[in-house]
């Protein structure tokens, strides 16, 4: 990583530092190769383009150079049992309360679908992936800004700021990142007992009919009404046909036809 350089004017509250390199080939790679080098809890690696960036389940995160927010931080933990529980989502409790803080028109819109995306108006903005390693921590953030063009197969899929904000001007990036960093810590560092109540608050598509793949593909599709979040941050549905809520771990919100 010869062209990192460690960003100026943007405060982290986890006390460690912020770099930046104009392409990588992912930040969560950056962030591994920070981990070797021994950087510290809450180092912040952001790129202005990922040549191989990536979401869950494999599948490939598109960008355009310098338009959005790209990010990976690294956790370090004593032991992994105190790797918070609900990680990707009290990020995503984090980030959407970030995005209303820097956006204050897009407040009460920005919504949390479970697993990892933040949705505004059933448009994908945000993608977030947690990878643990150990008693690392990685949390990987891709927020969609300014780019107005997406890949064709996610053109009915994908949303960003500008789209619902089109009077945004200058970058915005840095700022939203040092406001996401501040909740985060606030969300995972010092953090309260009413985070499930706050985040049903915005949980997208909360007591509304549902399709769910479960686990992995070919997982078995569940229709039934999506009724909350676990305290260990698993999916509660209760299936058609059934009374009571059952809690899933793994699977897919299938939400586009």
């Amino acid at each position: 990583m010869s062209n990192t350089f460690e960003l100026s004017g943007i405060k982290n509250p986890f006390g460690a530092a912020i770099y930046h390199e104009e392409t990588v080939s992912s930040t969560f790679d950056a962030a591994r190769a920070l981990a070797e080098n021994n950087e510290s809890h809450g180092t912040v690696i952001s790129a202005d383009f990922q040549q191989s960036g990536r979401g869950r389940l494999k599948r490939t995160w598109t960008a355009e150079p310098g338009q959005n927010l790209l990010f990976t931080i690294l956790l370090r933990y004593a032991d992994f049992t105190f790797i918070p529980k609900a990680l990707t989502l009290r990020t995503g409790l984090a980030v959407s309360l970030a995005i209303e803080e820097q956006f204050p028109t897009l407040t009460g819109q920005v919504m949390i679908k479970w697993p990892n995306d933040i949705m505004i108006d059933d448009r994908k903005v945000t993608g977030i992936l947690v990878e643990t390693d150990g008693n690392t921590a990685y949390i990987g953030v891709g927020v969609n800004i300014a780019q107005t063009e997406f890949p064709e197969e996610h053109r009915s899929k994908a949303g960003s700021i500008i789209q619902f904000l089109p009077e945004l001007r200058g970058d915005v990036r840095f700022k939203l990142l040092e406001k996401i960093l501040f909740h985060l810590h606030a969300e995972i560092e010092t953090p309260s007992d009413d985070w499930q109540e706050r985040l049903l608050q915005r949980l997208y598509k909360k007591n509304e009919t549902v399709r769910f793949l479960e686990g992995t593909e070919p997982g078995r599709l569940i229709t039934g009404t999506l009724s909350g979040i676990g305290e260990n941050g698993e999916l509660l549905i209760i299936p058609e046909g059934e009374k009571q809520e059952r809690a899933f771990i793994t699977g897919e919100l299938r939400v586009y036809l």
